[in-house]
């Protein structure tokens, strides 16, 4: 708990990101944000990785928040 209160203190803010990377073939390194979308981001001053989106060509930082926008656009389409 306390390294989580340091990280939001004095953590990275994500502020600069890598160009968009889609994976593909069956050979391609998953991780868990690519699975989410099959393209990811990663922060370019610490690594770390985010889904990425691009239909609203957004970073995704909140999984669930992703699941409920796929769901309302499923109402939609139905």
């Amino acid at each position: 708990m306390f390294a989580k209160l340091v990280d939001v203190l004095f953590g990275c803010r994500h502020a600069r990101y890598s160009f968009p990377v889609t994976l593909r073939g069956a050979k391609a390194r998953r991780s868990e944000v690519a699975a989410l979308t099959g393209t990811y981001v990663a922060c370019l001053n610490c690594g770390k990785e985010f889904a990425y989106d691009w239909q609203e060509m957004k970073v995704i930082t909140s999984p669930e928040r992703h699941r409920e926008r796929l769901a309302e656009l499923a109402k939609h389409v139905a």
